[in-house]
């Protein structure tokens, strides 16, 4: 069994402390959209989901502006009512709190970077800010089997 730091147990209460039991709730539902898009791409394996990338590609990918902003991170795939892939549910970069929006398919590129996949966008970070917001609080089943 690993032990925690005391420092780090310290700071972990802390933040806990200083987390509203609404955050503390929607940090919670955030975990469980990671989760079940993390299975679904276990589940899916190598197959091609979308852009040409498997699941687990799209994951752990970044949505980049043209120039290489970093515009945020995709976190689920959404999926039309057949189990197509119609989007991305990304957690937009330098949001506080944290901000998710649903990016269309159309339009997306995929750029490798390294052993990495980044999804570059045309859309400009005031437009992918001005996207409506994909509620998530309370909505568990949200993520990476349900289009928001």
């Amino acid at each position: 069994m690993k032990s925690m730091h005391p420092l780090a147990f310290g700071a972990t209460l802390w933040l806990a402390a200083c987390s509203s039991p609404e955050e503390q709730a929607r940090e919670q539902v955030e975990d469980q959209i990671e989760q079940a898009a993390e299975q679904s791409a276990d589940q899916t394996g190598n197959a091609i989901a979308a852009l040409n990338l498997t699941e687990r590609q799209l994951l752990d990918a970044d949505l980049v502006g043209t120039d290489g902003t970093e515009l945020g991170d995709v976190t689920a795939l959404t999926r039309g009512s057949t189990g197509a892939v119609e989007g991305l549910l990304v957690e937009v970069e330098d949001s506080n709190p944290d901000r998710f929006v649903s990016v269309a398919l159309d339009g997306l590129s995929p750029q490798q970077d390294g052993n990495d996949w980044n999804i570059v966008t045309s859309l400009s970070r005031e437009q992918i800010a001005a996207l409506p917001d994909v509620p998530i609080a309370g909505a568990a089943g949200t993520g990476a089997q349900q289009n928001p």
